[in-house]
């Protein structure tokens, strides 16, 4: 597989994640928590990683061609941040007080990591964004002639996308964290700021595909 193609599809692949969107928000809110940015970006990296094994074997061809199920997977999408952004609105997440020696740390109550985590997968999974790159613009920088099958190519340029992610949304949740920790009322406005950008995102793309 060319390098060029590989270098190429990560340079807009990297400004498309660096756009503000509902990874933006569910990272911030999560980076609010502490080493809750963790299980978050996971679920994240998680759920674009599924989507890459969709896509490389031969489902995200389908989905091209037939608009209607590019459409539901949207509608989906979007019903998704929707509720993911009134879960935030409602609570919104703040920097975890300081632990005693026999409290909890900022990981928060038992079972939260895991939750945040499938949260994360659920948005990157459902994320129209997402899918866009995969479905859509990633197959365009295959060659059907190369040497390598057309699924590993797929595996490679999704692998780049994972790492560019990862690492990106992991600083976003770190900075996020560092700036705000100490600034409790402040961070609970930059929850509910995430909590309604992910409600203004998921409704735009309902009312988009309805409207059309």
């Amino acid at each position: 597989m060319a390098v060029g193609s590989v270098l190429a599809f990560w340079a807009v692949a990297f400004l498309l994640i660096v756009v503000p969107g509902a990874d933006w928000a569910f990272t911030i809110s999560a980076g609010l928590r502490g080493r809750a940015v963790y299980p978050a970006v996971g679920g994240l990296v998680v759920g674009y990683a599924m989507v890459t094994v969709v896509v490389a074997a031969g489902v995200g061809a389908l989905v091209a061609e037939n608009p209607r199920i590019l459409t539901g997977l949207t509608l989906v999408g979007g019903l998704y941040l929707i509720h993911q952004g009134v879960t935030t609105l409602a609570r919104p997440a703040a920097p975890p007080a300081v632990p005693t020696e026999a409290g909890p740390t900022d990981a928060g109550p038992a079972g939260t990591d895991w939750h945040i985590f499938r949260r994360g997968i659920g948005v990157s999974g459902l994320n129209p964004k997402g899918l866009l790159v995969f479905v859509a613009l990633l197959p365009q920088f295959t060659d059907p002639h190369g040497t390598w099958p057309i699924a590993a190519q797929i595996g490679v340029l999704g692998l780049a996308y994972l790492a560019t992610c990862g690492a990106f949304y992991l600083g976003i949740g770190r900075l996020t964290h560092a700036v705000l920790a100490e600034r409790p009322d402040a961070a609970r406005h930059i929850g509910r700021l995430s909590g309604a950008a992910m409600i203004g995102i998921g409704g735009w793309l309902v009312l988009d595909h309805l409207l059309r």
